[in-house]
């Protein structure tokens, strides 16, 4: 079962979407290529699958924002969390 919202404009369902303090995944169906894009873009979610359903593996950054999370897991961006980042400037002269 899947929940359906009519809506009006883009920038409507946009914001209705946007509107929670959630934000692991958003699904989207268009057939609009430049809308796909705008979706992808606006639409704040760690993750937007947009024309299909499956969209973890094991080479995906599997992770959400807001309060679905911090950071990602799988993938090389998943062993992130666990480095320490060293900026090293040596002057050798």
């Amino acid at each position: 079962m899947a929940a359906l919202a009519v809506f009006d404009t883009e920038e409507e369902v946009v914001q209705r979407a946007n509107d929670t303090e959630y934000g692991l995944v958003a699904y989207a169906v268009t057939k609009d290529g430049a809308r796909m894009l705008r979706l992808g873009r606006s639409l704040e979610y760690g993750m937007v699958a947009i024309n299909r359903v499956k969209i973890t593996g094991a080479p995906i950054p599997f992770g959400g924002i807001k309060q679905s999370g911090l950071g990602r897991e799988g993938s090389r961006h998943g062993i992130e969390a666990f480095t320490e980042l060293k900026y090293l400037c040596i002057d050798t002269h």
